[in-house]
């Protein structure tokens, strides 16, 4: 898969490592690393930019529900293009 991170132009959120931890956990890095660029950073950003723990649980949770259904991003229906 070609890295295509050079074409967004918001900055990019690092990964946090207990984020990593639970995706290696759950068996859903390569899930996460198969998502468009923009979908990654925005769902560390948005992970990242919840205020209380029990949120940001929650919004880990969410990503990790959607990442291992396969077709959705942030609740709306979402399909890889083919060749992605």
């Amino acid at each position: 898969m070609s890295d295509r991170r050079s074409r967004l132009t918001r900055p990019l959120n690092p990964m946090p490592p207990e984020v990593e931890r639970a995706l290696e956990d759950a068996g859903l890095l390569e899930a996460y690393r198969a998502r468009p660029p923009y979908q990654r950073n925005d769902y560390l950003g948005w992970i990242d930019r919840a205020k209380r723990p029990e949120t940001k649980a929650r919004r880990l949770q969410q990503m990790l529900d959607e990442l291992d259904q396969g077709d959705v991003y942030m609740k709306m229906s979402w399909r890889a293009r083919p060749g992605n």
